[in-house]
Formats: structure tokens, sequence, C-alpha cells
């Protein structure tokens, strides 16, 4: 009852109109010709999410994570970082947007729909206390309270924390973004999963999710997944 008044409440202070056309919507803030051209992720690497040049029929690994497997087991990227799914991080990200966050959120909870086997626990990917000072906000649990309640998976923010202030890795090219991360995190308290998925808004080099998946299987976690809404 309480969810559902909450509910209401949202949908009258953020009425569902449409985030990229500002047109109406029926109730995910987004129209159907907008959702419609949002550029899918359907020929990717299973395991972090690069887009293949060619289409493939089955799910497919890439070189570059055969010859150097990353530390997390599986990635679901369902969008490609261009156009409007661009607009739509940078538009929270940088120009506190959250309404946004409830729409990234639901619509990786609808690609996830039918998917077997979900984790048993969130953990958004956390910022450093002088980050989130700077910010606001974290992104990246804004968008996952959504997703935490549309598919009914616990919500783990405290149990790890960003304890090196790092540069901003958008602002870093490819080589220096792994470094920049080393020993970035830690695990404040057990976490009592044994299938977890971190969570983040966009994925480019996958070194953030590296080096934090790094960090929850030394702390016990069997299989660690990464969820985000785009792959750059």
């Amino acid at each position: 009852m309480v969810n559902n008044w909450l509910d209401i409440i949202q949908d009258r202070v953020f009425p569902p109109t449409c985030l990229l056309c500002n047109l109406s919507s029926n109730v995910f803030d987004i129209c159907e010709p907008c959702a419609i051209s949002l550029e899918k992720n359907t020929n990717c690497c299973y395991r972090c999410g690069e887009t293949f040049e060619s289409s493939i029929s089955a799910p497919k690994i890439c070189g570059k994570c055969i010859y150097s497997p990353p530390a997390y087991d599986e990635t679901h990227a369902p969008f490609i970082f261009q156009s409007g799914m661009r607009y739509l991080i940078h538009a929270l990200k940088f120009h506190n947007s959250y309404k946004n966050s409830r729409l990234l959120g639901r619509l990786i909870s609808e690609s996830l729909q039918n998917t077997p086997g979900l984790p048993e626990l969130i953990i958004p990917v956390p910022l450093h206390p002088i980050r989130y000072r700077q910010r606001g906000f974290n992104q990246s649990l804004e968008i996952a309270r959504t997703v935490s309640k549309q598919l009914k998976i616990p919500l783990d923010y405290s149990s790890c924390q960003r304890r090196k202030y790092t540069l901003q890795q958008s602002d870093l090219p490819a080589k220096r973004r792994k470094n920049n991360l080393r020993n970035a995190f830690t695990i404040t308290r057990p976490i009592k999963a044994d299938h977890i998925v971190i969570l983040d808004d966009v994925m480019t080099t996958g070194a953030t999710a590296n080096e934090l998946a790094a960090t929850l299987k030394k702390a016990g976690v069997n299989r660690v997944d990464v969820w985000v809404c785009a792959r750059a």
C-alpha cells in the first residue's frame, strides 16, 4: 500500500512526459517513437558487453575477454551510448535531471524481465565522499533504486565504499583508467550473497566494474555480473 502511494505521488510530481521529446507518454517517461529510436546493443560480447562489428546468432565472447578475462562474469548493457541514451545519462549525471534515473532504471528492468537466474543482491558503484558532496547524489544508486523495486532484488549501498579519491574516468585515456582505480574500493562488512550484480550508468572500458568485481570476489562473492544502461 505504501509503495502504491509513493508511485501515485511520484507520478503527480514527475508526470509521465517523454524525457526526450517532451510529448505525453503513457506511464514510462518516454514515448514509443523515442523508445524505438534508442539503439539496442544486441550484437555484443556477453562477458564485457562490447559491441561486435557484425551480427551474431548465439552468445559469444570477444577476443579481449578471451586473452584477458575480466573479474566480472557477465555484462548486461541493453543500449549503446549514443544520441538519446547519451542525453538521458548525461542530463542525470551532470545536470541533476533526477527524473531520468526512474526511466533508466525501468529500461534496464524491462530488458531483464525474462532473464533466468537473477542475482541475490544489487550493489551500485559507490562514489567517493568528496565526489558525492560535489555532485550531491550518486546516479548509479538512483538508477539502482528503481531496478531493485521493479525486479524485487535487495539493494545494498553501504557494504562497499570507495576509499580512494580518483580522477574522473571520462577524463582519462583508456590506458590510465585501470591504474586510476587500483585499490579504490573496500568492503566494510561481510556480503551474504553468492551472486551479486554491480549496477552503473554506462560502461566504457570496464575498468571500474573490473576493480569493484575483483574486490567483491576477494571478499568471498562467487559470481559478479554487471548491469549498465549503455555500453560506450
